[in-house]
C-alpha cells in the first residue's frame, strides 16, 4: 500500500488528511478505541501566534504558518474556534526591558499584529488586571480540539483514509520492497507501505527503535513533562488570555479560557519517568500543586480568591531535552536525515504542535517527496 501514519493525534491525522488528499492510499495505526487520547486532548486548546519561539526555528517557522492556515480551515469547516488575543504582562518594571525583547522577536518571527501597551490602557482593557506594561496579540485564539480532529479526521476518510483503532504498532522492518509494519491488537496485522509517517507522540522514540534498518543514533532522547491545570471556580473576570512576562525557568502561571468562558490555569512542569505503555501514564493532578499558583497568578490578578482553584486535568508533553536543559526545536526527520526511503519520524511535537498541525503535515508531504 502507499502510506501509514502511526499515531491519529492532531498531527498524525493532519497529516494522513495531507496524503489521502493527493490520491494515496492511507492507514492510519492507532493504539487507543478513539482519536487524540493523548497529548492532543490534554492541553490549553490555544491557538499560538508565534512569539516565543527562536526566530528561523522550525516552531517559529510553522507556528505562524500552521496559524493562519488554521483560522482559514476553521472557518471553513465550521470548526469552534474564537480569537479572542492574548496579553502578555510585566508586573515590574524590571520585566519591561524583556517584554520589550519579546516583541522584537515577535516582529522578527513575523507577528507584526501585536501591540505595546502601558499599564493604563491595559487595565483599561482587563479591569482585573494589574500591570506596568503589557503586549497585546490580537491573532492569538482559543479552539476545540477535539473539532479540529474530528474535521482532520472527515477529510482524510472522505478521501479514502482508514483508521485501524486498538492497533498498536509492534515492530517494522526496513526492505528493498518499502517498510513491513506489524500491528498488534484483538486482529495483528502485517503492511508493506511505500511511506511510513511516525507521528506516534510521546511513544515516537520507542517506535523509531522498533524499525529494523533504521540506525538507532539517529534517534533523540525522550523525557515526560507532565502539565498540570488548574481550573477557577465561576467566571473568569478576563476576556483576553493573561501570561506573565517569561522569566528564565518558562512562561509562569498563565490564564487560558476555554470556549465556554471557563478559566483555567497552567500548565506546571513537573518532570516524570517515561513509561512502555498509553496505559502506564499517570493524568492524576496532585491538588497540592496549587498552593504555588496563587502567589503567581495575584502578581498580576490580586482578586484571586481564595479557594476558588481546583484540580483540572493534565497533559504530558514530549520533550527531546533534559530536565534543566534549554528547549529544543521539533525534530522532523526525512529521507535525507536518515537514509530510509519513504519514512518520516516527528519528535518532541508540544505545543506549538496543534496551532502547526496544518504546516507539519505540509512539511511532512515535503519530505517524502523531496
Amino acid at each position: 500500500m502507499d502510506s501509514v501514519v502511526i499515531g491519529a493525534g492532531v498531527v498524525g491525522l493532519a497529516v494522513a488528511r495531507a496524503l489521502a488528499l493527493s490520491g494515496r492510499e492511507v492507514i492510519v495505526l492507532e493504539a487507543a478505541d478513539a482519536i487524540g487520547t493523548g497529548t492532543s486532548s490534554r492541553n490549553s486548546e490555544v491557538i499560538h501566534a508565534g512569539i516565543y519561539y527562536p526566530n528561523d526555528s522550525l516552531k517559529a517557522r510553522l507556528c505562524v504558518e500552521g496559524k493562519n492556515r488554521l483560522y482559514g480551515y476553521c472557518a471553513e469547516r465550521g470548526v469552534n474556534h474564537r480569537r479572542c488575543g492574548k496579553m502578555i504582562v510585566a508586573t515590574d518594571e524590571s520585566q519591561i526591558e524583556g517584554l520589550r525583547g519579546l516583541e522584537r522577536k515577535s516582529h522578527a518571527n513575523g507577528v507584526t499584529d501585536v501591540q505595546w501597551l502601558d499599564g493604563k490602557d491595559a487595565m483599561a482593557l482587563e479591569p482585573a488586571l494589574t500591570c506596568v506594561a503589557a503586549l497585546l496579540s490580537p491573532s492569538t485564539g482559543i479552539i476545540d480540539s477535539h473539532g479540529l480532529m474530528l474535521a482532520y479526521q472527515g477529510d482524510a476518510e472522505d478521501a479514502g483514509a482508514a483508521i485501524a483503532f486498538l492497533s498498536p504498532f509492534v515492530a517494522g522492518e526496513v526492505t528493498d520492497a518499502g517498510i513491513r509494519i506489524e500491528a498488534g491488537g484483538a486482529e495483528p496485522m502485517s503492511l508493506l507501505a511505500r511511506e511510513v509517517v511516525n507521528s506516534a507522540g510521546l511513544f515516537a522514540q520507542p517506535v523509531a527503535q522498533a524499525i529494523r534498518g533504521l540506525d538507532a543514533a539517529s534517534v533523540p532522547p525522550r523525557y515526560f513533562a507532565k502539565g498540570n491545570y488548574f481550573t477557577l471556580a465561576g467566571r473568569a473576570p478576563f476576556t483576553h488570555l493573561i501570561y506573565p512576562a517569561p522569566e528564565q525557568a518558562g512562561l509562569g502561571v498563565h490564564l487560558t479560557l476555554d470556549l465556554a468562558g471557563q478559566g483555567k490555569f497552567g500548565p506546571d512542569v513537573e518532570w516524570i519517568d517515561t513509561v512502555a505503555r498509553p496505559e502506564d501514564l499517570d493524568y492524576v493532578v496532585d491538588p497540592r500543586r496549587c498552593e504555588g499558583f496563587y502567589a503567581a497568578v495575584r502578581t498580576y490578578w490580586p482578586g484571586l480568591a481564595d479557594g476558588a482553584l481546583q484540580a483540572g486535568y493534565s497533559g504530558i508533553r514530549p520533550k527531546i531535552q533534559a530536565p534543566g536543559e534549554g528547549a529544543v526545536d521539533f525534530v522532523i526527520q526525512g529521507p535525507a536525515d536518515h537514509g530510509v526511503p519513504g519514512l518520516v519520524n516527528l519528535y518532541g511535537i508540544e505545543s506549538p504542535g496543534l496551532t502547526s498541525s496544518l504546516a507539519i503535515a505540509e512539511m511532512v508531504m515535503g519530505k517524502l517527496t523531496a
